[in-house]
Protein backbone atom coordinates (compact mmCIF):
# COMPACT_ATOMS: atom_id res chain seq x y z
CA UNK A 1 0.00 0.00 0.00
CA UNK A 2 1.51 3.52 -1.04
CA UNK A 3 2.15 6.19 1.31
CA UNK A 4 2.58 9.47 -0.18
CA UNK A 5 0.14 11.66 1.47
CA UNK A 6 -0.10 11.78 5.29
CA UNK A 7 -3.78 14.19 5.68
CA UNK A 8 -4.02 15.83 9.16
CA UNK A 9 -7.85 16.30 10.57
CA UNK A 10 -8.50 18.01 13.77
CA UNK A 11 -9.80 15.15 16.42
CA UNK A 12 -12.37 17.41 17.72
CA UNK A 13 -14.28 18.14 14.49
CA UNK A 14 -16.67 16.04 14.11
CA UNK A 15 -17.41 17.48 10.70
CA UNK A 16 -13.94 17.19 9.23
CA UNK A 17 -13.59 14.10 10.48
CA UNK A 18 -16.76 12.87 8.79
CA UNK A 19 -15.71 14.09 5.19
CA UNK A 20 -11.61 12.97 5.37
CA UNK A 21 -11.96 9.24 4.50
CA UNK A 22 -13.02 10.12 1.11
CA UNK A 23 -10.14 12.20 0.32
CA UNK A 24 -8.37 9.81 -1.49
CA UNK A 25 -4.96 10.29 1.00
CA UNK A 26 -3.11 7.08 2.17
CA UNK A 27 -3.18 7.96 5.58
CA UNK A 28 -5.15 10.06 7.48
CA UNK A 29 -3.90 11.45 11.19
CA UNK A 30 -6.19 12.18 13.39
CA UNK A 31 -4.62 15.26 15.36
CA UNK A 32 -5.14 15.15 19.19
CA UNK A 33 -2.19 17.67 20.02
CA UNK A 34 -1.59 21.13 17.77
CA UNK A 35 -5.26 21.12 16.26
CA UNK A 36 -7.02 20.82 19.58
CA UNK A 37 -7.38 23.38 22.77
CA UNK A 38 -6.61 22.63 26.41
CA UNK A 39 -10.18 22.14 27.06
CA UNK A 40 -11.26 19.95 23.78
CA UNK A 41 -8.44 16.77 24.16
CA UNK A 42 -11.25 15.08 26.05
CA UNK A 43 -13.93 15.17 23.19
CA UNK A 44 -11.25 14.64 20.65
CA UNK A 45 -10.62 11.91 22.12
CA UNK A 46 -13.94 10.75 22.06
CA UNK A 47 -14.60 11.28 18.20
CA UNK A 48 -11.13 10.21 17.24
CA UNK A 49 -12.10 6.84 18.97
CA UNK A 50 -15.39 6.59 17.41
CA UNK A 51 -14.01 7.58 13.77
CA UNK A 52 -11.02 4.78 14.07
CA UNK A 53 -13.96 2.63 15.37
CA UNK A 54 -16.31 3.16 11.89
CA UNK A 55 -13.25 3.16 9.54
CA UNK A 56 -11.60 0.03 10.86
CA UNK A 57 -11.84 -2.32 8.05
CA UNK A 58 -13.52 -0.21 5.68
CA UNK A 59 -12.69 -0.40 1.81
CA UNK A 60 -11.30 2.63 -0.13
CA UNK A 61 -10.15 3.81 3.26
CA UNK A 62 -6.39 4.84 4.25
CA UNK A 63 -4.25 3.83 7.12
CA UNK A 64 -6.00 5.31 10.18
CA UNK A 65 -3.28 7.32 12.38
CA UNK A 66 -3.33 9.27 15.59
CA UNK A 67 -1.02 12.39 16.69
CA UNK A 68 -1.13 11.97 20.42
CA UNK A 69 0.53 14.50 22.72
CA UNK A 70 4.08 14.93 23.34
CA UNK A 71 5.88 12.26 25.44
CA UNK A 72 7.21 15.52 27.47
CA UNK A 73 3.51 16.06 28.62
CA UNK A 74 0.95 14.06 30.65
CA UNK A 75 -1.62 14.21 28.32
CA UNK A 76 0.07 11.28 25.43
CA UNK A 77 -0.92 8.25 27.80
CA UNK A 78 -4.85 9.48 28.35
CA UNK A 79 -4.52 9.75 24.14
CA UNK A 80 -3.13 6.44 24.06
CA UNK A 81 -5.61 4.92 26.68
CA UNK A 82 -8.56 6.47 24.69
CA UNK A 83 -7.35 5.15 21.34
CA UNK A 84 -5.64 1.95 21.46
CA UNK A 85 -9.50 0.04 21.73
CA UNK A 86 -9.72 1.02 17.99
CA UNK A 87 -6.58 0.03 16.87
CA UNK A 88 -5.15 2.67 14.83
CA UNK A 89 -2.81 1.62 12.20
CA UNK A 90 -0.20 3.85 13.80
CA UNK A 91 0.82 6.64 16.04
CA UNK A 92 2.72 10.21 15.21
CA UNK A 93 4.90 11.21 17.98
CA UNK A 94 5.58 14.76 17.85
CA UNK A 95 8.49 16.39 19.36
CA UNK A 96 10.17 13.52 19.95
CA UNK A 97 12.99 13.95 22.06
CA UNK A 98 15.27 10.55 20.46
CA UNK A 99 14.77 6.57 20.17
CA UNK A 100 15.59 5.99 23.85
CA UNK A 101 12.15 8.00 24.77
CA UNK A 102 10.67 6.26 21.71
CA UNK A 103 11.51 2.52 23.40
CA UNK A 104 9.49 4.09 26.59
CA UNK A 105 6.20 4.44 24.43
CA UNK A 106 6.69 0.83 22.74
CA UNK A 107 6.75 -0.76 26.22
CA UNK A 108 3.32 1.74 26.27
CA UNK A 109 1.92 0.33 23.45
CA UNK A 110 2.69 -3.60 23.75
CA UNK A 111 1.16 -3.67 27.05
CA UNK A 112 -2.14 -2.29 25.72
CA UNK A 113 -1.68 -3.96 22.53
CA UNK A 114 -1.86 -7.37 25.08
CA UNK A 115 -4.87 -5.99 27.02
CA UNK A 116 -7.03 -5.11 23.72
CA UNK A 117 -6.56 -8.54 21.88
CA UNK A 118 -4.03 -6.84 18.93
CA UNK A 119 -1.07 -8.41 17.88
CA UNK A 120 2.17 -7.04 19.72
CA UNK A 121 4.13 -4.88 17.20
CA UNK A 122 1.04 -4.24 14.76
CA UNK A 123 1.13 -0.25 15.58
CA UNK A 124 3.55 1.49 14.10
CA UNK A 125 5.49 4.86 14.79
CA UNK A 126 6.57 7.57 12.71
CA UNK A 127 8.19 10.61 14.91
CA UNK A 128 8.34 13.91 14.13
CA UNK A 129 12.34 14.07 14.97
CA UNK A 130 13.10 18.01 14.30
CA UNK A 131 10.85 20.21 16.59
CA UNK A 132 14.02 21.41 18.98
CA UNK A 133 17.57 21.70 18.60
CA UNK A 134 18.76 18.92 20.35
CA UNK A 135 16.21 16.72 18.74
CA UNK A 136 17.47 18.00 15.17
CA UNK A 137 21.04 17.44 16.40
CA UNK A 138 20.02 13.73 17.64
CA UNK A 139 18.83 12.57 14.11
CA UNK A 140 21.72 10.26 12.97
CA UNK A 141 20.72 8.54 16.50
CA UNK A 142 18.00 6.48 14.91
CA UNK A 143 20.79 4.83 13.04
CA UNK A 144 22.37 3.45 16.30
CA UNK A 145 19.28 2.87 18.14
CA UNK A 146 16.85 0.86 16.36
CA UNK A 147 12.86 1.29 17.47
CA UNK A 148 11.24 -1.41 16.04
CA UNK A 149 7.67 -0.12 15.45
CA UNK A 150 9.19 2.97 13.02
CA UNK A 151 8.06 2.67 10.09
CA UNK A 152 9.59 5.97 8.93
CA UNK A 153 10.47 9.55 10.13
CA UNK A 154 9.47 12.82 9.38
CA UNK A 155 9.58 16.66 10.36
CA UNK A 156 8.35 19.68 10.75
CA UNK A 157 9.94 23.61 11.00
CA UNK A 158 7.17 25.46 12.99
CA UNK A 159 8.05 24.29 16.35
CA UNK A 160 12.15 24.29 14.98
CA UNK A 161 12.22 27.99 13.82
CA UNK A 162 10.20 28.87 17.28
CA UNK A 163 12.76 26.96 19.14
CA UNK A 164 15.66 29.00 17.45
CA UNK A 165 14.22 32.15 17.30
CA UNK A 166 14.25 32.46 13.17
CA UNK A 167 12.68 35.00 11.42
CA UNK A 168 12.01 33.52 8.20
CA UNK A 169 12.69 29.79 6.96
CA UNK A 170 13.33 29.77 3.70
CA UNK A 171 14.92 32.43 1.20
CA UNK A 172 13.64 34.96 -1.50
CA UNK A 173 14.36 32.26 -3.91
CA UNK A 174 11.81 29.89 -1.95
CA UNK A 175 14.10 27.64 -0.97
CA UNK A 176 14.67 26.40 2.76
CA UNK A 177 17.65 28.16 4.59
CA UNK A 178 20.42 26.34 6.12
CA UNK A 179 19.12 24.58 9.60
CA UNK A 180 16.25 23.76 7.99
CA UNK A 181 17.98 22.01 5.21
CA UNK A 182 20.38 20.06 7.20
CA UNK A 183 17.39 18.97 9.02
CA UNK A 184 15.52 17.67 5.87
CA UNK A 185 18.70 15.65 4.42
CA UNK A 186 19.38 14.33 7.76
CA UNK A 187 15.89 13.14 7.80
CA UNK A 188 15.92 11.97 4.63
CA UNK A 189 19.54 10.52 4.50
CA UNK A 190 18.82 8.44 8.64
CA UNK A 191 15.33 7.15 7.03
CA UNK A 192 17.60 5.49 4.30
CA UNK A 193 19.94 4.40 5.91
CA UNK A 194 17.45 2.93 8.45
CA UNK A 195 15.35 0.87 5.43
CA UNK A 196 12.12 3.73 6.75
CA UNK A 197 9.88 5.75 4.84
CA UNK A 198 11.44 9.30 4.69
CA UNK A 199 8.07 11.36 5.17
CA UNK A 200 9.06 15.26 3.76
CA UNK A 201 7.21 17.88 5.96
CA UNK A 202 3.72 20.34 4.87
CA UNK A 203 3.41 22.93 2.75
CA UNK A 204 1.94 25.46 4.72
CA UNK A 205 -0.28 27.57 2.11
CA UNK A 206 -2.94 25.22 1.37
CA UNK A 207 -4.06 27.65 -1.15
CA UNK A 208 -0.97 27.58 -3.54
CA UNK A 209 -1.34 24.01 -4.99
CA UNK A 210 0.98 24.81 -7.91
CA UNK A 211 3.65 25.79 -5.08
CA UNK A 212 2.63 22.68 -3.25
CA UNK A 213 2.93 20.73 -6.84
CA UNK A 214 6.76 22.13 -7.49
CA UNK A 215 7.84 21.31 -4.01
CA UNK A 216 6.33 17.99 -3.91
CA UNK A 217 7.87 17.01 -7.26
CA UNK A 218 11.14 17.84 -5.90
CA UNK A 219 10.68 15.99 -2.94
CA UNK A 220 9.75 12.91 -4.93
CA UNK A 221 12.94 13.91 -7.14
CA UNK A 222 15.35 13.88 -3.54
CA UNK A 223 14.02 10.75 -2.99
CA UNK A 224 11.68 11.38 -0.10
CA UNK A 225 8.55 8.56 0.27
CA UNK A 226 6.02 11.14 0.72
CA UNK A 227 4.84 14.45 2.32
CA UNK A 228 2.36 15.56 4.73
CA UNK A 229 -0.81 17.34 4.37
CA UNK A 230 -2.74 19.96 5.81
CA UNK A 231 -5.93 20.39 3.61
CA UNK A 232 -7.75 17.50 1.71
CA UNK A 233 -7.25 19.78 -1.62
CA UNK A 234 -3.29 18.70 -0.92
CA UNK A 235 -3.81 15.13 -1.47
CA UNK A 236 -4.31 14.27 -5.10
CA UNK A 237 -1.68 16.77 -5.87
CA UNK A 238 1.09 14.91 -3.09
CA UNK A 239 -0.49 11.59 -4.60
CA UNK A 240 0.18 12.57 -8.52
CA UNK A 241 3.88 14.10 -7.87
CA UNK A 242 4.71 10.73 -5.80
CA UNK A 243 3.81 8.63 -8.60
CA UNK A 244 5.96 7.59 -11.15
CA UNK A 245 5.20 8.93 -14.35
CA UNK A 246 5.21 7.37 -17.42
CA UNK A 247 8.38 8.02 -18.75
CA UNK A 248 10.20 7.43 -15.68
CA UNK A 249 8.11 3.40 -15.58
CA UNK A 250 9.32 3.23 -18.86
CA UNK A 251 12.90 4.03 -19.08
CA UNK A 252 12.76 2.03 -15.61
CA UNK A 253 11.98 -0.97 -17.43
CA UNK A 254 14.63 -0.21 -20.02
CA UNK A 255 17.52 -0.36 -17.74
CA UNK A 256 15.88 -3.91 -15.84
CA UNK A 257 15.41 -5.60 -20.06
CA UNK A 258 19.33 -4.00 -21.28
CA UNK A 259 20.77 -5.35 -17.86
CA UNK A 260 19.04 -8.32 -18.60
CA UNK A 261 19.91 -8.74 -22.06
CA UNK A 262 23.94 -8.65 -20.35
CA UNK A 263 23.84 -10.51 -17.23
CA UNK A 264 27.51 -10.14 -17.14
CA UNK A 265 27.99 -6.54 -17.30
CA UNK A 266 28.64 -4.72 -14.63
CA UNK A 267 27.88 -1.58 -16.77
CA UNK A 268 26.29 -0.80 -19.73
CA UNK A 269 25.93 2.25 -21.89
CA UNK A 270 21.85 3.16 -23.05
CA UNK A 271 20.87 6.43 -25.24
CA UNK A 272 24.70 7.42 -24.73
CA UNK A 273 25.15 7.52 -20.96
CA UNK A 274 26.81 5.13 -18.90
CA UNK A 275 24.85 3.04 -16.57
CA UNK A 276 26.13 0.76 -13.71
CA UNK A 277 24.11 -0.97 -10.30
CA UNK A 278 23.44 1.64 -9.03
CA UNK A 279 20.84 2.54 -11.67
CA UNK A 280 19.94 -0.83 -12.08
CA UNK A 281 19.20 -0.87 -8.17
CA UNK A 282 16.72 2.51 -8.42
CA UNK A 283 15.16 0.73 -11.74
CA UNK A 284 14.31 -2.26 -9.90
CA UNK A 285 12.87 -0.43 -6.68
CA UNK A 286 11.21 2.08 -9.20
CA UNK A 287 9.20 -0.89 -10.55
CA UNK A 288 8.68 -2.91 -7.14
CA UNK A 289 6.80 0.20 -5.85
CA UNK A 290 4.25 -0.18 -8.76
CA UNK A 291 3.36 -3.50 -6.39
Amino acid sequence: MPMRSWLFVPGDSEKKLAKVAGSGADVVIVDLEDAVAPQAKETARRLAREWLSSQRGASGTGQRWVRINPLGTSLWRDDLMAVLPAAPDGIMVPKAAGPAQLQILAAELHDLERRHGLTPGQIRLLPLVSETPAAALGIPAYLETGVPRLAGLTWGAEDLSAAIGAGRKRDAEGHWTDAFRMVRAQVLLTAHACGLLPIDTLYADFRDLAGLERVALESHADGFAGMLAIHPDQVPVINAAFMPGEAEIAEARRIVAAFAAAPNAGALQMDGRMLDQPHLEQARRLLASLG
